[in-house]
């Protein structure tokens, strides 16, 4: 009948399976990470715009919204001079602005020679002014109503007349009882075109309520009431461009709105955004070079790798570890089954022989003195080895669980190596055991448990020498603070691949002397025990040629 062979289910299968699986995981997932990062940093070329928009025309804003509205703040009373003070700041502040030309007008009832008169309103500069960088002080003045060589030119009052026939046409259809709202404000004091705005002060409620009866009452003639116009000529050319995304934009410049790139480079990426208001015949163009963004992609993706690699290193150290489980459980199954076989051996045998011997000495009618003799000494060994047994593996697990305590005293060592010797040359005829003792005498440790390492290291000699090298040398000697002993044997040695092992429960070295009645406990009792006593053990070995164990105990007086 073909016997059992008992198998531990690895299932590393299922391993493998999860390893391929997260593999193939953390694949799609840089994949999709990549590409994701990718379609996230173009969609913020298109939309990122908005933003250097904003921040290239706040300039601008800050001009249009605030410094341009100071002028109502004269109501109509700024001159000359203060007009150079007022658009020196300007230039200083704002460099897209290149001229102001600077109307300074009336409205009467009189007649006038030059302007727009409606009815008995009439609307007329009294002297106009440009103002620019670096310009010559002889071309500032364009116009003096008292000045006879002055003339009004329709270049020079070409802006003037269009604000002032839009003015008039809302002084003669406007209601004068009610406040003036911020779109009237904005249409009928603003006048925006291309690369142009003029800007007309915004009188109080009251005047324009005069401004309505010199148009549609006959009065008798009317003061001069002042106004002042200024137009502003302004170059979007000369904006600051604030590149708030330099990672996204490689180059930002300003446009024509009708300009098209000529350039058909496939790995070229450009977009572009109108400007408004007095710039809305340019746009902001926006270009980068497929391989400039790469590196942004790239950057952006590297945190996102990282954190993908330490997911996948989690989940393999999972696996890992999973593995290692199975493969330790799998060693310990087979060493546990081993040792139960084993073990069942080692009881199996001597009570084999016992019983035998027992039903010898039952069945026989008599027993000569030899009989006897014989019967009873296979009895008594057969018992030792059964208590020896038992004993073993009961110290095993009281050592283990910290069961025992040292009992110590003061140990002849020479005594206590002869006694042993002794013992075991009378068991074993032709084993050879020499013992040298080197500096001490007295040795203040536990007799029993020190027995018991000097036994199965003693027993180890004997069992794996060949015949004729069965040979142990036993040193013991002071060094320092320490008691080291070593024994020395000319046994078959141990493989360099098991040295690592020896020492731990259930293993047993695969050698023909281990095929029968190796539990696997012997040196693992032999290294339990030397740390229980606070000492090491270790040990040197060439296959072939035998091993040497030394033991080093703390010494105390």
């Amino acid at each position: 009948m073909k016997e059992y062979q008992q198998n531990y289910r690895k299932n590393f299968s299922l391993i493998i399976t999860f390893l391929i699986l997260i593999t193939a995981s953390m694949a799609v997932a840089f994949y999709l990470a990549y590409n994701l990062t990718t379609k996230y940093v173009e969609n913020e070329f298109v939309s990122q715009k908005i933003e250097v928009l904003e921040e290239t025309v706040k300039p601008y804003n800050n001009f249009f919204q605030k410094k341009i509205p100071e002028i109502s703040f004269y109501q109509g009373y700024l001159d000359s001079a203060q007009a150079v003070k007022y658009v020196d700041t300007i230039f200083r502040k704002f460099k897209f602005v290149e001229k102001i030309v600077f109307y300074d007008a009336g409205i009467s009832n009189h007649k006038i020679p030059d302007g727009v008169k409606v009815n008995n309103f009439a609307m007329a500069p009294k002297s106009v002014y440009q103002f620019a960088r670096d310009i010559h002080i002889d071309s500032v003045l364009l116009f003096k109503d008292n000045q006879p060589s002055s003339s009004f030119s329709l270049k020079t009052g070409d802006e003037f007349n269009k604000m002032a026939i839009k003015f008039t046409g809302f002084i003669e259809s406007s209601d004068t009882t009610k406040t003036l709202s911020d779109d009237d404000r904005f249409n009928i004091f603003y006048t925006i075109t291309s690369n142009k705005i003029t800007f007309m002060n915004i009188p109080r409620r009251e005047e324009l309520k005069m401004y309505k009866d010199i148009m549609t009452k006959e009065l008798p003639s009317s003061p001069v009431y002042e106004i002042d116009m200024l137009t502003f000529y302004l170059n979007p050319q000369k904006l600051i461009i604030r590149n708030t995304n330099p990672e996204i934009y490689q180059h930002i410049s300003i446009k024509p709105l009708v300009y098209e790139s000529l350039a058909n480079d496939p790995e070229l990426l450009s977009n572009d955004l109108p400007l408004s208001g007095p710039f809305s015949d340019y746009k902001l163009y926006f270009s980068s070079d497929k391989g400039y963004l790469m590196r942004e992609i790239n950057r952006r993706f590297l945190p996102i790798a990282g954190g993908l690699f330490l997911t996948y290193g989690v989940l393999v150290l999972i696996g890992y570890l999973i593995y290692r489980n199975l493969n330790v459980n799998s060693k310990m199954f087979k060493l546990q089954y081993d040792f139960v076989n084993n073990l069942t051996h080692e009881f199996k045998t001597p009570v084999s022989v016992i019983k035998i011997a027992g039903n010898n000495i039952r069945s026989a009618t008599t027993l000569s003195d030899r009989e006897r003799l014989h019967y009873g000494k296979i009895l008594d060994e057969e018992a030792d080895k059964l208590n020896d047994l038992m004993n073993k593996l009961l110290s095993f697990t009281q050592i283990e669980n910290k069961a025992i305590k040292l009992k110590e005293e003061s140990v002849n060592l020479e005594v206590f190596s002869q006694n042993l010797i002794d013992a075991y040359q009378l068991k074993y005829p032709d084993f050879d055991i020499v013992c040298k003792i080197d500096g001490i005498e007295y040795f203040k440790t536990d007799p029993v448990l020190l027995g018991s390492i000097f036994q199965n290291l003693i027993d180890n000699a004997h069992k794996y020498s060949n015949p004729g090298k069965k040979y142990l040398k036993i040193s013991i000697k002071k060094v320092k603070k320490s008691v080291v002993m070593k024994f020395s044997d000319r046994g078959i040695g141990i493989p360099a691949g098991d040295l690592e092992n020896i020492f731990k429960k259930f293993f047993r070295v695969q050698n023909q002397y281990n095929q029968q009645g190796s539990v696997g406990l012997g040196l693992a009792f032999c290294k339990e025990l030397v740390n229980f006593m606070n000492g090491t053990i270790t040990v040197q070995s060439v296959e072939g040629k035998g091993s040497e164990f030394t033991i080093e105990l703390p010494y105390e007086i």
